[in-house]
């Protein structure tokens, strides 16, 4: 087994587990979570990716979430991976900002040194990891999905988006929807990728959804919080909801009153999700 098991806990009749292994596409080691449901001890199960926010690991999710119970309830296996490749070699934003470098990989294939080595979280997501999973554990890779928060509803949307085959449903919570249209997104595409917006477009779900034939048909479950601080100049909702509007793609865009962009948000709305996702596995 490629595998390395760090941390086993029951939860909810099921197994929370983390593991380590060597990621060849990120050329570090890499750590993530996996939950599985009580259901996995008697055969495969549909599993979802969950892909967290900036300056997070594999273990925010797993300890804030409160998926597991929901998990175990619709037989749903969930995988965190971390957010960024780690290590002694892996270069770090230099002026030290929260948001580029460690913890921030923007789930997007960096082409510009010295980020290229290491930051190509897009190829690990959607390539990488789910194909170890998938040979390792106890999932059905056919039945497979994906979200995630803030950057990491960022990367759930362009990651499922992109890859239809792999991942047959998508949500997300407080996702950047259009990182070509707000700092953190301009501030990572430029720095991962360079200064030609040509290469920007594949990973904008706004840009995917409206130019592109061969992207996901899912229906898109997103909630945001009407209290998030970073709504008007980060998130930029309004944006999704007019490329979905042209594109006649389908989305449920819920603007709850009162939430902000915490955990406290994401573990409320968290049954909705995790059912959504149950539904479209089958």
């Amino acid at each position: 087994m490629s595998l390395k098991k760090l941390a086993e806990n029951q939860c909810f009749g099921g197994r929370q587990l983390r593991y380590s292994h060597e990621a060849s596409s990120l050329d570090c080691e890499m750590h993530f979570s996996v939950y599985l449901p009580p259901q996995a001890e008697n055969g495969k199960v549909p599993v979802v990716y969950w892909l967290s926010g900036l300056t997070c690991t594999d273990q925010n999710f797993v300890q804030k979430a409160g998926a597991q119970q929901y998990a175990a309830k619709y037989g749903l296996a969930i995988v965190s991976p971390d957010t960024s490749p780690r290590g002694e070699d892996v270069p770090d934003d230099p002026d030290e900002e929260y948001d580029f470098g460690l913890g921030a990989g923007f789930y997007v294939n960096a082409t510009e040194p010295p980020w290229d080595e290491h930051y190509q979280m897009y190829g690990y997501v959607s390539e990488e990891l789910p194909t170890l999973v998938a040979s390792e554990l106890p999932v059905d890779e056919a039945r497979t999905g994906i979200f995630g928060h803030s950057m990491g509803g960022h990367g759930a949307l362009v990651i499922g988006l992109r890859n239809p085959s792999r991942f047959k449903s998508i949500s997300a919570f407080a996702p950047i929807c259009s990182p070509m249209n707000c700092y953190w997104g301009e501030k990572a595409l430029g720095g991962y990728l360079g200064d030609d917006h040509e290469t920007w477009l594949d990973y904008d779900a706004c840009e995917l959804i409206r130019s592109s034939e061969k992207i996901s048909q899912q229906p898109l479950l997103i909630d945001i919080g009407a209290a998030d601080n970073f709504l008007d100049d980060q998130l930029r909702p309004e944006l999704l909801r007019e490329a979905c509007k042209q594109a006649g793609c389908q989305l449920d865009l819920r603007i709850q009153p009162g939430y902000d962009h915490s955990y406290y948000f994401i573990s409320t709305f968290m049954e909705d999700h995790i059912h959504h996702h149950a539904w479209h596995l089958g």
